[in-house]
């Protein structure tokens, strides 16, 4: 059978003749500005890349199973656990929510600790699991870690289970508590040590535990960017090396106790480049420790869903947001991926929300065989670039922090916290102004949606005083500040009145009453929108009618000059605001003169604008 190559007939296209074309049809444009992407992490993107863009990187010649690990853990699949984390105190009822989701296609559970006291609670928690056949995780909320592993080994071994091959994980995490307790809780010292014995007790009991956990997830949900959560973790983990190795640990049983949980956010093809990239880093510094064995190189990477982009309102986006993330690190070749239910931000998950977070998963192992493809991301040469691109900028960060003199000394000076907050102050006004989008809450809102009798208290599980000893690194969610503007608007008992005021150019009119929509509804107002008015009276007779507290004119710059000045008089002390979308900047102050109170358009600070319309409301 004859060989032809696909496409033959096509002649090759140089990266030459492409700029050609593309700089043809900027007609002059700038083409830094136009088409390079400078990403917050501080490094750019070009708008498309090819064959030749990866010549210069290193790790392509390996391959899966092979040292630097970039491209994966294993030679002949991508597998990785359904975790399923559970924050059920009652060790009756948390069993029962761990053998449903068992039953339901979870392949490992994570358990809040707190509440396991003795044998009898702990024998309770674990009733019928199959502790050979289900990872166990740890969540220690108590500190307790010692105490908690040694009643988990004894009811295991009563149960008959080999505790040598029961695999999982406590989140024992020496800088996560620093961080947010602003303190060290046993001391600094006294931390390490028991870093120590839980390694020996582990190693003497729990060979396939992992007792050591680097959480990543903190700085990602406090607001770093990417780089910034790898690069910290990859600090904190090798101060970790550095600390546990001078205390007569060898390397390769430090590293092999070492977890990173890493949050997963919603820039797809990043984050997909993170985890990659945080395998190759992690493997090279493994490797300066000379290890006994090149297993200990290899990053173990349990991934869950970032907090910080998720929202209360319209909630059902979130269940969008976590697939793509779950996607992400499916991809990129997590050990473990823990999905948040999509009701967590304003209540206890419940059983349906359980359900399709697990089966977020289930449906990518089941129905898209993503653990059956070993580096799926392979042969992208975006994804290899940003793969590379992360990895230097990460090394960036990583070498700062040794600069410090480790990661103790950073976080005690506060620089990785101060550098966490120049971003989330950054992230924050690209949400305010609407250049980060979060659908639902700061843009595309539902009108109709009312959250306020849904949101429950949530209990935190943790001690959460506070210490000043190191500064606090505060998680919270970007889409916080929207959220209580509408909150405010629904717990107040009044809802503002927008009547949108349509004139002139159809296309013009219901592009700009379709931005007031957005603009006023993220508040929680009612929107009266109009199909146009022939006149400016017109329009003022029906918003006075409707007893509209706001009115904003909807036209072409052009059609301003025709209504404005007439409408103005005609609404002055009658509405409490007067507003025109868009900003003709020439006519500006004239049309201040004539009445206008605010002018919004696409380079308003939203935000700002709101808090200012809710004062002015008796809102807030």
């Amino acid at each position: 059978m004859e060989d032809n190559k696909l496409f033959s007939e096509f002649p090759p296209v140089s990266t030459e003749k492409w700029e050609e074309v593309i700089n043809k049809d900027l007609k002059g444009a700038d083409y830094e500005k136009k088409l390079v992407w400078k990403t917050i992490e501080g490094f750019k993107v070009k708008p498309y890349y090819r064959a030749e863009d990866l010549d210069n990187i290193e790790y392509l010649n390996s391959n899966p199973d092979q040292f630097p690990f970039t491209r994966g853990k294993h030679a002949d699949n991508n597998v990785w656990d359904i975790r399923q984390d559970i924050k059920e105190k009652d060790p009756v009822k948390a069993n029962a929510f761990a053998l449903d989701a068992v039953k339901r296609g979870a392949t490992a559970i994570g358990f809040c600790a707190k509440g396991i006291e003795n044998e009898d609670q702990m024998a309770a928690l674990l009733k019928d699991i199959y502790l050979t056949a289900v990872t166990i995780h740890f969540n220690c909320c108590n500190t307790k870690f010692i105490e908690t592993l040694r009643l988990f080994v004894a009811v295991a071994r009563k149960n008959g289970f080999d505790t040598t091959q029961i695999k999982g994980s406590v989140n024992f995490d020496i800088f996560s508590y620093a961080l947010k307790h602003g303190k060290f809780w046993g001391g600094e010292e006294a931390d390490f040590n028991e870093a120590v014995e839980l390694i020996n007790f582990a190693k003497e009991n729990l060979p396939a535990f992992r007792v050591l956990t680097i959480g990543g997830s903190l700085f990602n949900n406090a607001g770093s960017n990417i780089v910034q959560e790898l690069g910290f973790s990859l600090a904190a983990a090798n101060e970790l090396m550095a600390k546990l190795t001078d205390k007569g640990v060898d390397a390769a049983t430090v590293a092999n106790n070492i977890v990173f949980n890493f949050a997963i956010g919603g820039n797809y093809f990043m984050e997909i480049a993170k985890i990659r990239a945080a395998r190759m880093l992690w493997s090279k510094i493994v490797e300066q420790y000379k290890p006994s064995c090149e297993c200990a190189c290899k990053a173990y990477i349990n991934s869950t869903s970032s907090t910080w982009n998720k929202s209360i309102f319209d909630p059902y986006v979130n269940m969008l947001r976590t697939t793509t993330e779950t996607m992400s690190a499916a991809i990129a070749g997590a050990d473990s991926i823990s999905v948040m239910p999509f009701d967590t931000t304003f209540k206890e998950a419940d059983d349906f929300s359980y359900r399709i977070a697990r089966n977020q998963q289930l449906l990518l192992k089941e129905e898209s065989y993503l653990d059956k493809i070993v580096d799926p991301a392979a042969g992208s040469y975006y994804i290899e670039n940003l793969t590379d691109s992360i990895s230097q900028y990460a090394w960036q960060n990583f070498l700062a922090i040794e600069d410090k003199g480790g990661f103790t000394k950073a976080i005690r000076e506060g620089f990785v916290q101060d550098e966490i907050a120049k971003t989330a102050q950054q992230r924050d006004m690209d949400i305010a102004t609407r250049r980060t989008t979060i659908i639902g809450t700061n843009q595309y809102p539902n009108l109709t949606e009312s959250m306020n009798a849904k949101i429950e208290k949530h209990h935190c599980c943790c001690n959460c005083d506070h210490a000043d000893e190191i500064k606090i690194l505060q998680p919270y969610r970007g889409a916080e500040a929207f959220e209580h503007l509408r909150l405010a608007t629904e717990q107040s008992g009044k809802r503002p009145k927008v009547f949108l005021l349509t004139y002139g150019n159809l296309a013009m009119r219901r592009a700009r009453s379709g931005f007031a929509t957005n603009f006023f509804g993220v508040a929680g107002y009612e929107i009266v929108d109009n199909n146009g008015f022939a006149s400016a009276d017109e329009g003022v007779k029906a918003a006075l009618d409707q007893k509209a507290d706001i009115v904003v004119l909807c036209s072409s710059d052009e059609e301003y000059a025709e209504i404005t000045e007439t409408a103005c008089n005609l609404l002055k002390g009658k509405v409490k605001a007067i507003v025109l979308a868009g900003y003709p900047k020439d006519m500006v102050d004239t049309y201040k003169g004539y009445g206008i109170d605010e002018f919004i358009h696409v380079k308003t600070n939203v935000l700002e604008s709101l808090t200012a319309f809710q004062k002015l409301m008796g809102i807030m």
